[in-house]
């Protein structure tokens, strides 16, 4: 792998590690990490500043996990190992939200990130994946639920639509990483403690 591959995978982690939810609710004066369900992400952000900048944070996870893999793909173009170096950015992007140095490696769950790394590589994909998302937490109430079923489903369209092996890895890889991290989640859904999004008293997600 050449030195590029190795800058294009350190960047991607780098900018993926980069905590909006706490950079855009510095003003509040509220830390996020220490209310409400305790994630950097979009979902706590909504829930204890309001849409609004839940939106903000929601999209600016988004452009983290694509923006890298955008400019690894223009960077790597004529790189033998082209593949295997837009798999590990990618991976890295994700791997850089839920385990950021910035934070001393404690982060988010990584579902908006992997959303903007897979807008680049598979959109449609990504399109089927957010109506699955949109339909469970219509149907469930719950946010987590949305996620974790989203995510899951995303190897499966990757499968039906894409094909390329190493893009269905790293979706795997990535599913693996996402339900790992919603872990305190699932075990609240399963004990149904799991508060609903629907009666805006969630904590979870």
């Amino acid at each position: 792998m050449s030195s590029s591959g190795f800058l294009c995978i350190l960047f991607s982690y780098l900018v993926g590690a980069i905590p909006f939810g706490i950079l855009l609710s510095r003003r509040s004066g509220i830390d996020i990490r220490t209310q409400g369900s305790g994630n950097i992400g979009a979902t706590n952000v909504a829930r204890l500043l309001g849409k609004k900048l839940g939106i903000l944070t929601l999209l600016c996870d988004v452009a983290k996990g694509f923006l890298p893999i955008f400019c690894t793909a223009l960077l790597v173009q004529q790189d033998p190992s082209r593949t295997l170096i837009m798999a590990l950015s990618g991976a890295a992007t994700v791997l850089g939200h839920m385990f950021p140095v910035y934070l001393r490696f404690h982060g988010g769950k990584g579902v908006a990130t992997a959303l903007g790394l897979f807008l680049y590589l598979a959109p449609w994909a990504v399109a089927l994946v957010l109506l699955v998302f949109l339909a469970t937490v219509r149907f469930s109430g719950y946010v987590s639920a949305g996620s974790l079923t989203a995510a899951a489903s995303m190897p499966l369209w990757l499968l039906m639509l894409d094909g390329e092996p190493w893009k269905i890895a790293l979706a795997f890889f990535v599913v693996v990483l996402i339900w790992f991290k919603h872990s305190g989640n699932i075990k609240r859904l399963l004990n149904r403690t799991e508060k609903t999004w629907k009666k805006n008293n969630g904590t979870a997600a």
